[in-house]
C-alpha cells in the first residue's frame, strides 16, 4: 500500500514547445540532492512577477496548462514543472516534504533571471502542490501572494486519506504500519512541524484558500488552515475539485484565481 502511494503510475505527457501556444521555453534548475528538474516558463510582461503553478498528487504539469494560459494572458510570467515521481520526473513522492524543497529551488533559480521580478513571486498549488506552496510561503519573503486548493497541514494527513480511499484501512494495522513506514522513509523530516504552527508568518501576504465539496477530508483540512491563517485572506468553495471540473466550471474557477493575483500581485504596478 505504501509503495503504491509513493510511486504512483506515471504517464508523462509529451509536447512540442515550438508549436505550443504562449511561446514557452524550457528552464532547468537543480533541486536539493543535485537532481535536475526541467520546467516550462511561459513569458509575460518583462520584469513582471512570476507565478509558479504546482500540480497535485497523481497529476503533472500538463494538467494545469489552462490555468497557466489564463495567468499568462494577464501578463504574468508563469512557471511549472513536474514534482518527483510525477510526469517526467523520476523518483518517488514524499507527499510534500521534499516537494517543498523542489519548489523553493525553482523560486531561487527563477529569481536569478533578468526577465522576472526577483522579489515578488506568486504560488498556486493543489493538494500536494498546495502543501508545498504554503510551506514555502511561510519561510520565503519573496512570496508576495499565494493560492492553495485542497491543501493539508501535514503529509501524513494525505497518506491517511489515500489509504482510506483504497479501502484497505479496514484491515487491522494497515493505517498504523503505513504511517510508520512513511515516517521511517522520511526520517530526515521527523521534526518538520505542521504548517499551522508557522502559518502566522504569512501575515500581510494575500492568500486564497480553496475547498472542494467532493474531497471532504481535504476540504476540512483546508478550512482549518484558513481559520488559523492571519489576514489578509480569502476563501473560495467549489462544488467539484479542480481536476474533475467541466470546461465551463474550470474557466470560471481560473478567472477567480487570476483576479485574486491581479488584485494581490499586479504585473505592471510592481515593476
Amino acid at each position: 500500500m505504501l509503495y503504491e502511494t509513493l510511486k504512483p503510475a506515471r504517464n508523462p505527457a509529451s509536447f512540442d514547445l515550438s508549436v505550443m501556444m504562449g511561446h514557452p521555453t524550457t528552464f532547468s534548475f537543480t533541486v536539493p540532492g543535485g537532481a535536475q528538474r526541467e520546467g516550462w516558463l511561459f513569458p509575460g510582461l518583462r520584469g513582471a512577477p512570476a507565478i509558479v503553478v504546482c500540480h497535485g498528487y497523481q497529476s503533472q504539469r500538463a494538467d494545469v496548462l489552462t490555468l497557466v494560459t489564463a495567468l499568462q494572458d494577464h501578463q504574468f510570467n508563469v512557471f511549472l514543472f513536474d514534482f518527483a515521481g510525477h510526469g517526467t520526473s523520476p523518483g518517488r513522492t514524499t507527499l510534500g516534504y521534499e516537494e517543498t524543497g523542489e519548489l523553493r529551488a525553482a523560486v531561487t533559480a527563477l529569481a536569478g533571471r533578468d526577465d522576472v521580478d526577483p522579489r515578488h513571486f506568486g504560488l498556486w498549488g493543489v493538494d500536494m502542490g498546495g502543501y508545498a506552496s504554503l510551506a514555502v510561503a511561510e519561510s520565503d519573503q519573496r512570496i508576495a501572494a499565494f493560492a492553495v486548493d485542497d491543501a493539508y497541514d501535514d503529509p501524513r494527513q494525505m497518506l491517511k486519506i489515500e489509504v482510506k480511499k483504497s479501502g484497505l484501512n479496514s484491515l487491522p494495522g494497515v493505517l498504523k504500519f503505513t504511517d510508520f513506514g512513511f515516517r521511517m522513509l522520511n526520517y530526515a523530516h521527523r521534526d518538520d512541524p505542521p504548517l499551522s504552527l508557522h502559518i502566522g508568518n504569512t501575515l500581510s501576504i494575500p492568500k486564497l484558500f480553496v475547498q472542494s465539496d467532493d474531497r471532504v477530508a481535504l476540504s476540512d483540512a483546508t478550512l482549518q488552515l484558513f481559520v488559523k491563517a492571519p489576514d489578509p485572506k480569502q476563501t473560495l468553495r467549489q462544488r467539484i475539485s479542480y481536476r474533475d471540473m467541466s470546461d465551463d466550471d474550470r474557466k470560471a474557477y481560473e478567472n477567480q484565481v487570476v483576479n485574486f493575483f491581479l488584485q494581490s500581485l499586479p504585473p505592471a504596478v510592481l515593476r
